[in-house]
C-alpha cells in the first residue's frame, strides 16, 4: 500500500517553496518597474514604495531570526532588538567613514560629532570600519558575540522562561542607555546619520534604493533557508523537543545548553544582518533601535503571523508594519492601542497565528471529507 504524504508537511512545503519564488521574484520584477518603467505607467513602481517594503523585508527577516529560538527552541527574546540594533550601527559606521571630507567640518578621518565634540582622533572601535568587508563582519561576529557571552552563561545556569526574557530585555536596555552617553563614541542621542554613499554608489539614487531592495529580498530568502535547514533536520528536531520538554530532553542525554547556545547565536546574527540592511534605507541609526518596546514588537509580529512556521513570522512583520504604516498616517495616535488590541485577539481566537491556524485547518478539512464510508453515502444517497 503505497504511503499517504502529509498534509501538514506538503502545505509547509509548498508554502515555503512560493514565500522563497515570490522574494526571488521580487529581487527582479520590483527594481525593474522602478527603474526601467516610465512614471507615468501604470506598472510604475515609486521609490518610497522601494524603500517602504525594503524596510520591511528587513523587519521580516528579524521576526524570522526570532522565530527560530521562540517559536522552534522556546526562548521568547525580549532583547533581538539589541542585535538588530548592532548591526545597524556597524553598518552605520561604514557609512560614517564614507563621507570623508564631505562632512559638515570637512575632515577626512573623523565623522562630523567627533570633530564637534573636540576629539582629536579616531576611538579604536571605528579603526577597519572604512572597509565594507570588515563592516559586515562586525555586523555578524558583534551581536553574534554578545548573544554567545549571554548564553553561555545563561543557559549553563538553566535561565529560562520569563527570568530569560527579563535578562534579555534588561540587556537591550542597558545598552540603549550606554548608546545615548556621547562619550562612547557613536553619536549619542543624535546616532549617526547624513550618509553619502555605500560602495561608491550614491545612497539617494534610485538604483541604489533598488539594489538595496533586491539584496533585503535576497538575503530574507536566504535566512528563511538557513532556518528551515536549520529545523528540519536532526537537530531541529532536538530544538522543538527542548522547546516541549527540556528536562526530559536533558534526561535523554542531550547537551541542552549547547543546542540553545547554537541557535540563539545563529538568531543573532542573523538580525544583525537585518539590521545592517535597515540602516542604508531608512538613513540613520539611533539609540532608539535598541528601546525594549522595539524587541517587544517584534514578539508580536511572530504571534501574529504564526509562532513556528518561519513564514508566518516574515508575513506577520510586513502585515503588522504595513498597518502601521496605514495608522501612522490616517491616525497616528491610535496606533499603539491599535497593536495592542491586535496582540489580544490574536492571542484569544488564533493562538497559533495566522499561517498556523491555516497550516492546522486544511488537514483538518482534509480529514472530515476522508472519512471512512463518506464516499459511498454520498455516491449512494438513502432511498
Amino acid at each position: 500500500m503505497s504511503r499517504r504524504p502529509s498534509i501538514l508537511t506538503l502545505l509547509g512545503d509548498r508554502g515555503g517553496a512560493v514565500f522563497v519564488g515570490v522574494l526571488l521574484a521580487a529581487a527582479v520584477v520590483v527594481p525593474v518597474l522602478n527603474l526601467a518603467v516610465p512614471p507615468s505607467s501604470p506598472f510604475h513602481v515609486p521609490t518610497h514604495t522601494v524603500v517602504l517594503v525594503g524596510k520591511w523585508l528587513t523587519y521580516a527577516l528579524l521576526a524570522v531570526a526570532l522565530d527560530l529560538v521562540w517559536g522552534y527552541c522556546g526562548i521568547l527574546s525580549l532583547g533581538h532588538g539589541a542585535f538588530f540594533a548592532l548591526g545597524g550601527y556597524a553598518m552605520g559606521m561604514y557609512l560614517m567613514r564614507q563621507i570623508g571630507p564631505r562632512g559638515v567640518y570637512a575632515h577626512p578621518v573623523l565623522p562630523d560629532f567627533m570633530v564637534f565634540l573636540n576629539w582629536r582622533e579616531l576611538p579604536v572601535a571605528w579603526w577597519g570600519f572604512q572597509h565594507f568587508p570588515y563592516a559586515m563582519l562586525m555586523a555578524l561576529a558583534v551581536p553574534g558575540l554578545l548573544a554567545f557571552c549571554l548564553g553561555w552563561f545563561a543557559f549553563r545556569s538553566r535561565v529560562t522562561g520569563v527570568y530569560l526574557s527579563i535578562i534579555t530585555q534588561a540587556m537591550t536596555y542597558a545598552l540603549m542607555l550606554g548608546f545615548f552617553r556621547n562619550n562612547f563614541g557613536f553619536g549619542g542621542n543624535n546616532g549617526l546619520t547624513d550618509f553619502k554613499d555605500i560602495l561608491g554608489f550614491s545612497i539617494q539614487a534610485p538604483g541604489t534604493r533598488a539594489a538595496l531592495f533586491a539584496v533585503s529580498a535576497l538575503a530574507l530568502a536566504s535566512g528563511f533557508l538557513i532556518a528551515r535547514a536549520i529545523v528540519t533536520s536532526k537537530l531541529g528536531k532536538v530544538l522543538v523537543a527542548i522547546r516541549d520538554a527540556e528536562s526530559r530532553t536533558r534526561f535523554l542525554g542531550y547537551k541542552v545548553e549547547h543546542y540553545k547556545l547554537f541557535v540563539f547565536v545563529v538568531s543573532a546574527m542573523m538580525a544583525g544582518l537585518a539590521g545592517a540592511l535597515y540602516v542604508p534605507q531608512v538613513g540613520i541609526i539611533n539609540p532608539s533601535e535598541f528601546a525594549p518596546a522595539n524587541s517587544i514588537e517584534a514578539v508580536i509580529w511572530v504571534a501574529v503571523g504564526g509562532r513556528g512556521t518561519l513564514t508566518g513570522a516574515a508575513l506577520g512583520a510586513i502585515l503588522v508594519n504595513a498597518a502601521k504604516s496605514w495608522f501612522t498616517g490616517v491616525l497616528p495616535e491610535l496606533w499603539l492601542f491599535a497593536l495592542g488590541a491586535l496582540f489580544v485577539l490574536t492571542t484569544l481566537f488564533l493562538p497559533k497565528g495566522l499561517v498556523g491556524t491555516l497550516l492546522g485547518f486544511w488537514p483538518r478539512r482534509w480529514a472530515r471529507s476522508h472519512k471512512p464510508g463518506l464516499s459511498a453515502s454520498v455516491a449512494q444517497p438513502a432511498e
